[in-house]
């Protein structure tokens, strides 16, 4: 028992997490640079993908509120429903278009960021503070796994699309339900356990993908061993995910607000939108590598102690009475 608590006092909490990671960037003031130049690829593209995101969204927005009369599950009014039918039909092809391109350029340039920004800040965070930017380049082309990383990400990016699609699907008969409270209430809690339970399994996807760029593991084998790290600290996984979730939540409707009457925001106010969402993304990555190393180490002082109370254990058996 007094082993566990010493365990618990030593966990790293959500903010100290978030000082360890902010302490990164000056121990090596390189990395800044090195950052801001790996995420350019991956900033300009967001722009041309933010741009048609807004254009969809305001537009399904203000379509919603056109129908905004209330739909009669039990009765013959089904207005809305066919509103709704329209309102996809005239979407899915830019819905089509933006998955596409999410797939097949922005999940690459993402995860290409990532790696370079995850395996740099490991070997700062380390102790090594004499990386040159020089090597911080050349580093992601000639060391870093690709392939471990790449297979982890697919894998994380297919379980998240299965809960995005399950949490679309309750807003759906939140929406379809307004009329009748017990109903709505229902679809709400489900809504909200799936996703804390999507913010919590988030954390164990993205330490995945941390363990893939790090050590020699991939897929659900970085998964697993993700699970396994974090069991102890699913909380501290928990919040930082939701704080990030939180922040990019609060950038996009401000955005949207922004772009409301005008069928988007200006390209001046999506390009300081970007910035900040590469900013948060950067911070992100390095705080799940902090929150990863924390993990590990308190993974590795709970099975030292199992081992000396088993050794403890089994000299009190040698020494008993026979």
């Amino acid at each position: 028992m007094e082993n566990s608590s010493t365990v618990m006092k030593e966990r790293l909490g959500f903010f100290e997490i978030i000082k360890q990671s902010l302490k990164i960037p000056f121990n090596n003031p390189s990395f800044i640079l090195f950052t801001f130049i790996t995420s350019l690829p991956l900033f300009c593209f967001l722009v041309l993908y933010e741009i048609i995101l807004q254009h969809i969204l305001i537009e399904t927005g203000k379509n919603l509120l056109k129908t905004a009369d209330p739909f009669r599950i039990f009765g013959y009014d089904y207005s809305r429903l066919m509103d709704i039918g329209n309102l996809l039909e005239e979407v899915s092809p830019k819905v089509l278009l933006l998955g596409f391109l999410y797939m097949g350029i922005l999940h690459c340039l993402d995860l290409f960021n990532t790696i370079a920004t995850v395996d740099v800040a490991s070997i700062i965070y380390s102790g090594e503070n004499s990386i040159s930017l020089k090597d911080m380049f050349v580093r992601p082309v000639k060391e870093t796994r690709l392939k471990g990383p790449l297979i982890t990400s697919i894998c994380s990016l297919s379980l998240a699309l299965l809960i995005s699609l399950g949490l679309l699907s309750f807003a759906t008969y939140i929406y379809f339900t307004s009329p009748n409270v017990l109903f709505m209430l229902l679809f709400v809690v489900l809504f909200i356990v799936l996703l804390g339970k999507y913010m919590e399994w988030s954390a164990i996807w993205n330490m995945g993908i941390v363990i893939s760029v790090l050590e020699e593991k991939q897929g659900d084998v970085a998964l697993l061993v993700s699970s396994y790290l974090s069991r102890c600290n699913r909380a501290c996984g928990f919040f930082l995910m939701l704080g990030f979730f939180a922040s990019r939540f609060a950038l996009r409707i401000s955005c949207l607000y922004e772009g409301w009457n005008n069928g988007g925001s200006s390209l001046v106010v999506t390009a300081v939108h970007i910035s900040l969402v590469c900013l948060l993304n950067v911070l992100k990555w390095v705080s799940i590598l902090v929150y990863f190393y924390d993990c590990k180490k308190q993974s590795l002082r709970a099975s030292v102690h199992t081992d000396v109370e088993e050794a403890k254990s089994g000299n009190d058996l040698q020494e008993g009475p026979i």
